[in-house]
C-alpha cells in the first residue's frame, strides 16, 4: 500500500518493516499524544471566536445541547486512532516457538552387588544396598535421553531391566531389588558378561558399565579379568565402585533364640581387579567409605559420561500490525464523517 503525503511516496510496509525499535516508536507515540491534548485544551482556550456578541448570559442560560456536550468524542476518536497507528508501527507479532531437540545418547548398564555383604551398616543409618540404590536412583534421574539397564549379581547374575529410557520403570524395578533374589556369592565377571551381552548390539556412540560390589569374585565361570577384555574388545567402558570402609563392619544376624543381633567381619573387597578392570576398559575405580562418597562417586560419573544434547528453536510469526492499522483508519472516518455532519458547527 502506497501513500502520498507533501509530495513524499511512502510504502506502508516499508515503514513498518523499519528497524526502528518499538520502545522508541512508543516514546515518540507518547509525546505526540500530549502534544494532541495539550494543543487542543490550547486552542479551545485561546481561539478568537468567529462571530463575536454582546452579550452570552441568554445564551449560557439556554444550557449546552447534546452535541456540544458530546463533542469531545471527536477528539477521543482522533486520540485513539493516532494509539493504534502507533502500534501498529511497532510490528506487532506474536508466534509460535517450535524446539527440535536432537541428542546422541549414551547405553548405560548398571551392575549391583546383592550378596549378603551388602547387608552391612557401614554406610550409616542404611546398609550399602539400600544406599547404593538410593544413588543409582539419583543418577538415573540426572540422565537425559540415554537408554539405562540394570543387571543385579549375587553367586549369579541376571537382569533386572533391559536398556530404556522409560526411566519411570526402571526406578520401579530399582526399588524391588532386594537380597535373597539369587543364592549368596560374588559373580563379579557373571555380571560383567551379562552387561556386555546387553550392550554387544547396541550402536549407541558410548556404551559404558557401572558395577558396583563390596567383595571379591567367587563365584562363575568367567574371571572378572577375561570379562574385562571382552568388553575392551568391545568398546564398552566399565568404571568399577568398591563399596565399604576399611576393616571391620556390623552386620545384621538373624539368630533363632535372641532374634536380631551384629556380628563384626571385615570388608573384603579386591581391589586390585576393580582397578585392572576400569583401566582395562578405559574407565575409573572408586573407593566408597561412606553414603556421601557415593554420591559423589556416581555425580562424578554423570559429569564424565555426558549426554550430547543439540537444542534448535524457531518462531514462527504472526504479523498482527493489520489489525491496528484498519482500526485506526476506521477511527479516523467515523470522526471525520461525524465533524461534518452530526458535529458540524459553524466556521
Amino acid at each position: 500500500m502506497n501513500l502520498e503525503f507533501a509530495g513524499l511516496k511512502l510504502n506502508i510496509l516499508d515503514v513498518i518493516n523499519t528497524t526502528v525499535s518499538p520502545l522508541v516508536i512508543f516514546v515518540a507515540g507518547a509525546v505526540l499524544i500530549l502534544w494532541m491534548l495539550y494543543y487542543h485544551r490550547k486552542y479551545r482556550r485561546f481561539k478568537s471566536a468567529t462571530i463575536k456578541y454582546s452579550d452570552l448570559k441568554i445564551v449560557r442560560r439556554a444550557g449546552r445541547s447534546a452535541r456540544q456536550r458530546y463533542r469531545f468524542l471527536l477528539t477521543a476518536f482522533r486520540i485513539l486512532a493516532v494509539s493504534l497507528f502507533i502500534v501498529a508501527f511497532a510490528r506487532p507479532r506474536s508466534g509460535t516457538e517450535y524446539t527440535e531437540v536432537t541428542s546422541e545418547g549414551i547405553d548405560i548398564m548398571l551392575a549391583l552387588d546383592v550378596s549378603s555383604s551388602m547387608q552391612a551398616e557401614d554406610f550409616k543409618p542404611h546398609n550399602r544396598l539400600y544406599v547404593a540404590k538410593e544413588e543409582i536412583k539419583k543418577f538415573v534421574e540426572r540422565r537425559i535421553n540415554d537408554r539405562i539397564g540394570l543387571v543385579v549379581f549375587a553367586r549369579y547374575s541376571f537382569t533386572q531391566c533391559p536398556l530404556t529410557t522409560d526411566y519411570g520403570v526402571l526406578l520401579n524395578f530399582i526399588d524391588q531389588v532386594d537380597f535373597g533374589l539369587v543364592e549368596d556369592g560374588t559373580a563379579i565377571g557373571m555380571a560383567l558378561i551379562n552387561g556386555v551381552n546387553r550392550l554387544r548390539e547396541s550402536d549407541s556412540k558410548s556404551r559404558i558399565m557401572i558395577l558396583l560390589t563390596d567383595g571379591d569374585n567367587n563365584a562363575g565361570e568367567i574371571d572378572p579379568v577375561t570379562a574385562a577384555a571382552l568388553a575392551e574388545a568391545m568398546d564398552i567402558k566399565i568404571y568399577t565402585i568398591g563399596a565399604g570402609k576399611p576393616g571391620n563392619a556390623m552386620y545384621p544376624v538373624q539368630d533363632p533364640l535372641f532374634g536380631k543381633r551384629y556380628v563384626y567381619q571385615p570388608t573384603n573387597i579386591d581391589e586390585e581387579t576393580l582397578k585392572k578392570i576400569a583401566e582395562k576398559t578405559g574407565g575409573k575405580y572408586f573407593r566408597a567409605r561412606s553414603g556421601e562418597e557415593l554420591e559423589q562417586i556416581y555425580t562424578e560419573i554423570d559429569a564424565m559420561e555426558k549426554t550430547e544434547v543439540k537444542i534448535a528453536s524457531h518462531i514462527q510469526y504472526t504479523e498482527l500490525f493489520h489489525y491496528f492499522t484498519y482500526g485506526g483508519l476506521l477511527l479516523v472516518i467515523i470522526e471525520t464523517l461525524l465533524a461534518h455532519t452530526y458535529f458540524r458547527k459553524l466556521p
